[in-house]
């Protein structure tokens, strides 16, 4: 296994880097989305189905991309997704056909899943290095990443700037992004006949799932919040989204403040109260009569979720039931699945009970993960 030859300080502020180069690029995607649409004459289904690409190329780029990082190093894994996430951004503002679209956003969905993996990865190392809490500040800097990168996006697109012209200048700040932070990349190597994926079990099994749920209800506010606002409580279309905004800004402030929170409460005490706090805050705005409530709720679930995922990544950096980059890959890959399936077994609850009832279930699975560290030992 090499040394590594950087400062941990370096390390650190590169990790940071990695965190936010993922978050900044996937959110650039999504004010492209309606020239993308528009420019491959796809109707809502069609979109919705060819969306499912990104996911699908994360989700099968993850496992991979952990037995890469173990033979490899994280560095070459990450200096390659990051190379294929600068390649196919222009693409997906440029294609010109369905099938095209999906084929890019394929591979824009491999480089971004591979990045989370190895990035996980590498900051696991480095916290382990630091002896304190930093999971929840590398987290932050991905939600920092997404804010930047839409509002970004946007404002260069209401500047009159062409959607491929956009992409590009979002590709070329992540290329000088990648320029001072990839020397301080993790490269050891800790295995060399790394399965590419395998089975979680024991611990890390209890992990993922707890991850599943915690992705799941931020799944849930993408998708879900403002619809839900506006159905049920009424609140006029145009300012819906505040639900998801008023979310997101809790959930990166809780996210910096985090580490100091974490090395006070410890981790299982942490996750307790951020899961308890989640429930509160899902209860709430649920069940709220007025839309302004129901912000404070949605705020409360961005501060309770905020903790609970970093958390868990430290904790199966620390586990010894299955290798690292076994595990880490695993419980990525249970975790995005909780992004993609939450959405739709929402959808599917409120078809069958209603939006109320569908959330207060939500809620009840966050009291889960609360109550699961009864039992959950590190």
């Amino acid at each position: 296994m090499s040394v590594p030859i950087s400062s941990p300080r370096a390390q650190q502020h590169a990790t940071r880097a990695a965190f936010f180069i993922p978050g900044f690029a996937i959110a650039a995607w999504a004010p492209i989305v309606p020239f993308a649409k528009a420019r491959t004459g796809l109707d809502e289904a069609s979109l919705g189905l060819v969306l499912l690409c990104l996911g699908t190329g994360s989700l099968l780029a993850m496992p991979a991309a952990g037995a890469l990082a173990a033979r490899q190093g994280c560095k070459r894994v990450m200096v390659a997704a990051l190379l294929l996430i600068c390649i196919t951004l222009p693409m997906l503002a440029m294609a010109a056909t369905p099938w095209l679209l999906a084929a890019a956003l394929a591979a824009f969905g491999a480089g971004i899943g591979a990045m989370d993996c190895a990035m996980n990865l590498q900051a696991v190392a480095v916290e382990r290095d630091s002896a304190r809490p930093m999971m929840s500040g590398f987290h932050a800097f991905y939600s920092i990443g997404g804010f930047v990168g839409a509002a970004g996006t946007t404002a260069l697109l209401s500047a009159g700037l062409a959607p491929w012209l956009a992409t590009g200048l979002v590709a070329l700040i992540v290329l000088a992004l990648y320029a001072p932070s990839a020397r301080h990349w993790r490269s050891e190597r800790v295995a060399r006949d790394t399965a590419a994926f395998a089975w979680p079990r024991g611990v890390v099994a209890c992990i993922g799932a707890l991850c599943f749920v915690a992705f799941l209800v931020e799944g849930s506010m993408l998708d879900w919040s403002a619809v839900f606002l506006h159905e049920v409580r009424g609140v006029d279309a145009a300012r819906a989204g505040m639900g998801f905004v008023v979310f997101s800004l809790a959930m990166t402030i809780a996210r910096l403040l985090g580490d100091g929170l974490v090395r006070r409460l410890g981790d299982r005490r942490a996750v307790v109260l951020g899961a308890l706090c989640a429930c509160a805050g899902l209860s709430i705005a649920t069940l709220a009569p007025s839309g302004a409530i129901a912000l404070a709720g949605y705020a409360l679930v961005g501060v309770g979720c905020a903790n609970v995922v970093p958390v868990m990544f430290s904790m199966a950096g620390r586990q010894t039931t299955m290798p690292e980059a076994q595990a880490i890959p695993a419980i990525s890959t249970i975790g995005y699945a909780g992004v993609l399936a939450g959405p739709a077994l929402i959808g599917f609850a409120a078809q069958a009970t209603g939006l109320v009832v569908a959330f207060l279930g939500v809620a009840a699975a966050m009291a889960g993960v609360a109550l699961s560290m009864r039992w959950l030992r590190v």
